[in-house]
């Protein structure tokens, strides 16, 4: 753990009301029973710190539902973005490797990623379907982030992790009471992960890990896709709301203009090409299609996780479909 610095509260959200005169500044936010990113208001109120995801993934900052990808029109703007899940930021590694691949540079990605503060926060409160640690990865920051921050007993507990981060912590020592972190609310913090990290491995104790889905996915039967896929309804609210998944399609208009806008594999349609071919026609070829990218090939051709716990798919399915459920099936089916 980086060295840990405190703030009181006020003097943080005093913080941000200053910065939101340089900078976009979201906070994650209760609406009844979900949490959502919204910009800063001039008195904070039900603000969700420590609580497991916002509804809306990371990647919708960096990768605009639509744009044109000729004559960029959109206008980057500088965003400081509180209360990033680990999920979401262990995301970034596949999404970086697939838009700031140096033979293929995503200028959009690039100009966006660059004008992001990331600001990681620890899960200490869970939803029903996270299973981030199934995967290896542990529900606090541990990468892709410039700050990390946790809310004890009033206090805001800060560590810094890049260069941007350093930047923007310098400016609130310069003009805020910083101080290092007390070693009590280190404590805190430090027992609360392990009891999350605790219960989120009794929670998924079924669950196989990544490697063992993908074998399982690989060999598995039609039945079961055909069974799971009965419920599903193409809406392709699985796809959109995933942190990694960067299917779009791209739309000729008059002008030059060449529209890049987020598609999803679950739609019909999606695969079909010359004369109507469509090798994913069948709903529940699509179904298992989507699980075989996630992991199997993208894993394969990246080597990078495409699912990183975050169960926001299950959470958004309109068909009542778990894929939790699928590869616990399976599992047990194999064993």
């Amino acid at each position: 753990m980086n060295p840990s610095f405190q703030i009181h509260k006020n003097d943080w959200f005093a913080f941000l009301h200053k910065s939101s005169e340089e900078y976009n500044v979201y906070l994650p936010v209760r609406f009844n029973n979900h949490i959502e990113y919204e910009i800063l208001q001039d008195e904070p109120e039900n603000i969700a710190l420590n609580i497991a995801r916002p509804v809306t993934p990371l990647k919708t900052f960096l990768l605009p539902v639509k744009e044109n990808v000729v004559i960029n029109t959109s206008i980057h703007n500088k965003n400081i973005i509180i209360g990033v899940p680990s999920c979401d930021l262990h995301a970034l590694d596949l999404l970086d490797k697939i838009y700031l691949d140096q033979k293929f540079i995503d200028d959009s990605y690039r100009i966006n990623r660059e004008n992001t503060i990331l600001i990681g926060t620890d899960c200490l409160e869970i939803h029903e379907n996270c299973h981030c640690i199934s995967y290896n990865i542990n529900p606090f920051p541990e990468i892709n982030h410039d700050l990390s921050l946790v809310a004890v007993n009033g206090e805001i507990i800060i560590s810094v992790n890049s260069g941007k981060g350093k930047k923007l912590f310098d400016e609130l020592k310069s003009s805020f009471p910083v101080k290092e972190a007390e070693k009590m609310q280190i404590d805190k913090i430090q027992e609360k992960r392990k009891e999350i990290i605790i219960q989120l491995k009794k929670n998924n104790k079924s669950l196989p890990d990544y490697q063992k889905t993908g074998d399982l996915i690989q060999k598995s039967e039609d039945e079961i896709w055909e069974r799971y896929a009965r419920t599903c309804v193409s809406c392709g609210a699985c796809t959109t709301i995933c942190p990694t998944c960067t299917c779009f399609l791209l739309i000729d208009r008059p002008d030059f203009e060449k529209v890049r806008q987020v598609d999803a594999c679950q739609f019909p349609g999606f695969e079909k090409i010359a004369a109507g071919e469509d090798p994913l026609k069948r709903k529940y070829v699509r179904f298992r299609n989507r699980y075989l990218c996630k992991y199997v090939w993208r894993p394969g051709q990246f080597s990078s996780i495409a699912c990183t716990g975050c169960g926001r798919c299950i959470d958004s399915c309109i068909g009542n479909i778990s894929k939790n459920e699928i590869f616990i099936e399976m599992a047990g089916d194999d064993g």
